[in-house]
């Protein structure tokens, strides 16, 4: 991630993607600080943007408008990206918790904003949704919302919260669901907007308006699925209820020792640090400023960025830090449901149209900042003049699109060879394997834990048990502290997925390199008549495991171009283990994986050492979310090219599913040939069993070949 001639020797790591964190990315990504490693955890792949949520209730935005890529960021950043929820801080050990596992940091800043949820009113975990976090609510509104205007579902909902936020919810909510809903805000306050007495008139009547019905004084006793429940009150009917009242921190922050409000805020000083703290910050809703205090409010975490990147800086390279001096009052602007706002500063409150227009430009041009991103470099192509279908243009490919070109491979060796050696000690029957990766991402632990189940993947396609393994690691420069953090996550996630498997990793080597770049050998037992690629029979149909895609979506996260939700759903297929589906097919007459050759080049193995000519029905093909877009955008792995060449599909075209076909995969799916009258059954194991397996065509007798039915 930094340049090659000045190895990282400090961790850097932003928990949580807030709007102070992710301004701090961006400004990163354009002044890099040589010599430090930077890690953003955050449990999501989007962040979203907070100013723009009542307008994405109202149906004015959709909600990949105020969402914040933090798969594209990081990557622009230079940054690599944990997606994992942050349990816990040892300041003293420089430790960070994300579950059982561990990262280690010289600096840290926390950005993990506040929650609405009240784990304490009863039924509220059941029946209702936080407005905060934000991206669970606003996946649950939309699904709500779709479901009333499709008539499935009654527009009854409720705002729990009648401060300024839930008035603003309540607003939007009424004017998306419209004519006939029932949107109810209860407080339990004699009052709306207890905080802004001078708005409370012109909300009021936008209320009324709305058709809101307000209900103020009003204790909550429960949350049902059809109501909410109130003290001496007759219960509101709601389908939807939502909680607004009030900002809460994170429960896991007052348990990490460190110094806290009495409502559980990281406490920090005027130069952003938690106190007595001298590399740890803290920045956002979920920081209280002790020197200056102020509301939660996204205004105070967008002016805090630019000194907490100074302050970052300045504590890594030993340089005086400065202090933040947030502003005494700002512009409070509150949505009115439809495209009116209604704005408020030092006293003095004006609605109307035009101030909904300043807010959309206001959030409009915070979100420009972050899409489109400036365009990543693409290093030149290893010669200087290559044809167009020789060599795919841009930079190499990892994961199993850093393969060497298949037919470079059949010459040089000879055959489709099988997945795995087969060899006899003492009449105990084994297969032999190994495996080798190019790093795709910086999360080093979720680069082991695919890289071994990527590895096993052989053992398990010849129904073998995995028993030993050996690992070899390769690491760029870096210091020997970041060496042994880096080892460290490798190892503990390596023997994790190795367990889980039923094996052990027995011994290894390591090395520093270029890159980062995993391999393992791994053993297994036979326990029966190994699966073969030659054992397929005319008739045998065709199931494959896993969508393809992966050499697609990798290739372009390289590029800035993938969308981070496509991303984080292929690692978390990816990170997934196959041995259940093994056994599953464990009666299959023969099976591979599909990895680095792509679908069509496997497939072709099979044909080759079966004798067998293969009819793929390219709709039944499952396909990897954001694959086949990407695909038609003209995004292609570098080996691509050189699959096609090798194993050419009959019928094939270049539209966006069959490029797919030629696409290599990084811990792809088992493809295997079983019995037809089996197969709908096994698909259907399979699929219970959580694989997104498919019956994708049939093996016939003729001349080895992939043709398209």
């Amino acid at each position: 991630m930094m340049p090659a001639t000045v190895p990282p020797s400090r961790d850097l790591v932003l928990i949580g993607g807030g709007h102070t964190h992710a301004l701090v990315l961006r400004m990163w990504g354009m002044r890099p600080l040589a010599g430090v490693r930077v890690t953003v955890i955050d449990p999501n792949p989007v962040a979203p943007y907070s100013g723009m949520l009542p307008g994405m209730v109202a149906g004015h935005y959709r909600q990949a408008d105020l969402e914040i890529d933090l798969v594209r960021l990081a990557r622009f950043a230079g940054a690599r990206l944990i997606l994992g929820a942050v349990t816990g801080i040892d300041a003293g050990a420089g430790r960070i918790a994300i579950g059982a596992r561990e990262v280690g940091f010289d600096v840290a800043s926390v950005d993990v904003g506040i929650h609405s949820a009240m784990p304490d009113m009863p039924g509220f975990s059941g029946h209702a949704v936080p407005a905060k976090p934000l991206g669970p609510f606003a996946a649950r509104w939309e699904a709500f919302a779709a479901r009333v205007a499709a008539g499935e579902e009654s527009g009854q909902a409720a705002v729990i919260g009648g401060g300024i936020a839930g008035v603003e919810l309540a607003l939007a909510m009424a004017h998306r669901l419209g004519t006939g809903a029932e949107v109810s805000l209860i407080e339990r306050a004699p009052h709306v907007a207890p905080e802004a007495p001078v708005l409370r008139p012109r909300l009021m009547r936008a209320l009324a308006a709305q058709r809101v019905r307000v209900l103020t004084g009003a204790e909550v006793t429960e949350v049902c699925a059809q109501e909410v429940r109130l003290a001496g009150q007759a219960p509101v009917p709601s389908r939807l209820t939502v909680g607004a009242a009030g900002a809460r921190a994170h429960g896991w922050l007052g348990r990490t020792g460190l110094p806290v409000t009495a409502d559980g805020f990281l406490r920090v000083g005027a130069d952003l640090r938690v106190e007595g703290q001298g590399a740890l910050f803290a920045a956002g809703d979920c920081a209280h400023l002790g020197h200056a205090p102020r509301p939660k409010a996204g205004v105070y975490a967008v002016r805090a960025a630019p000194v907490l990147f100074d302050n970052l800086r300045a504590v890594l390279s030993g340089r005086a830090l400065r202090p933040f001096h947030p502003q005494r009052d700002y512009l409070k602007l509150v949505s009115l449901g439809g495209k009116a706002a209604v704005a408020e500063k030092l006293g003095i409150a004006v609605s109307g149209a035009l101030l909904w227009r300043w807010k959309d430009r206001i959030d409009r041009t915070f979100m420009a900042k972050f899409d489109p991103l400036p365009a990543m470099p693409v290093p030149p192509l290893p010669r200087e003049r290559a044809p167009a279908d020789e060599i795919e243009a841009g930079p190499m490919c990892a994961g199993c699109g850093a393969k060497i070109a298949p037919a470079v491979l059949r010459d040089t060796l000879g055959g489709a060879g099988e997945d795995a050696a087969v060899i006899v000690t003492g009449g105990v029957r084994q297969v032999l394997s190994t495996d080798h990766l190019r790093g795709f991402t910086e999360d080093l632990a979720l680069l082991a834990r695919v890289a071994a189940l990527h590895a096993l993947g052989d053992v398990w396609a010849m129904g073998a048990r995995p028993q030993a393994v050996l690992i070899s690691v390769t690491l760029p420069r870096m210091s020997e502290a970041l060496q042994a953090r880096s080892l460290a996550e490798i190892m503990t996630a390596a023997r994790a997925a190795v367990a889980e498997a039923g094996a052990e990793i027995v011994g290894g080597h390591s090395s520093m390199g270029a890159e980062t770049s995993l391999g393992f050998a791994v053993t297994g037992i036979l326990d029966r008549p190994p699966i073969t690629l030659g054992g397929a029979r005319a008739g045998d149909a065709l199931i494959l495991t896993r969508g393809i895609g992966s050499g697609t979506l990798l290739a372009a996260e390289m590029r800035g171009q993938a969308h981070g939700r496509d991303i984080a759903a292929l690692f978390a297929i990816l990170a997934r283990g196959q041995g259940d589906a093994a056994e599953i097919l464990a009666g299959a007459h023969a099976m591979t994986d599909v990895t680095g050759f792509g679908l069509a080049g496997h497939l072709g193995n099979i044909c080759r050492a079966s004798g067998l000519a293969a009819r793929l029905d390219l709709g039944a093909v499952p396909v990897l979310e954001g694959a086949e877009a990407l695909a038609a955008r003209g995004i292609r792995s570098t080996i691509r090219a050189a699959n096609r060449r090798a194993a050419p599909v009959a019928g094939a075209d270049e539209s966006p599913r069959a490029v797919l076909l030629h696409d290599p995969q990084t811990a792809g799916g088992l493809l295997a040939a079983v019995d037809p009258a089996q197969a709908d059954d096994l698909v259907a194991r399979l699929r219970a069993a959580g694989h997104g397996a498919a019956v994708i065509g049939r093996l016939l007798a003729g001349p080895p070949g992939v043709a398209l039915a």
